[in-house]
C-alpha cells in the first residue's frame, strides 16, 4: 500500500513539472523572433522588420481623437528607412510571452527619453515559421525634455 502511495505521489509531482513546460518548446523560436523585431526597432533596421513580420500584419492604434489607426507595413518602414542604422537610445525589452500550439502573443515595452510604447504583438507559426501578424500599441509622451 505504502509502495502503491509512493508511486502515486511521484506521478503526480512528475506530471507537474512536465505540465509547468512549454508544451511545445516553441518559446525561444517566438523570442528570436521579438529579438529580430526589437533589434529593428532599435537600430531603425527595415530588414529585421521584415524578417520577423508576416507582410500583410496589421498595426493598429487609437488616434488622439478616439478613433482607430492603422499603418500598413509600407508606411510604417517609411519612418524608420529615414534612420537606417542609427542607433535610439532607449530600453527595449520583452515583458511577456505565451505560446498555445501555433498561436503566440507578447508585450514588449519601448521606454524612450520622451516616450514610452507598450505593443501587444500577436504571432502565428506559419509553415513552421513563427511571425508577427498584428501589433497593437500605446505610446505615453512625456512632457520632460531630455537632456
Amino acid at each position: 500500500m505504502k509502495r502503491a502511495l509512493a508511486l502515486v505521489i511521484f506521478l503526480a509531482i512528475s506530471n507537474g513539472r512536465l505540465a509547468a513546460q512549454p508544451a511545445s518548446g516553441d518559446e525561444p523560436r517566438v523570442r528570436e523572433v521579438l529579438e529580430t523585431y526589437l533589434h529593428g526597432l532599435k537600430f531603425n533596421d527595415v530588414a529585421s522588420f521584415q524578417k520577423s513580420f508576416w507582410p500583410e500584419a496589421k498595426l493598429l492604434f487609437v488616434k488622439k481623437n478616439g478613433a482607430l489607426g492603422q499603418l500598413t507595413q509600407q508606411d510604417w518602414y517609411k519612418g524608420f528607412a529615414q534612420n537606417a542604422g542609427k542607433e535610439e537610445e532607449g530600453t527595449l525589452r520583452i515583458v511577456s510571452v505565451e505560446v498555445t500550439g501555433v498561436v503566440a502573443s507578447a508585450k514588449v515595452e519601448e521606454i524612450y527619453p520622451r516616450e514610452t510604447y507598450v505593443n501587444y504583438l500577436s504571432l502565428l507559426k506559419i509553415s513552421g515559421e513563427w511571425k508577427i501578424v498584428n501589433k497593437i500599441f500605446d505610446v505615453r509622451r512625456s512632457n520632460l525634455i531630455a537632456p
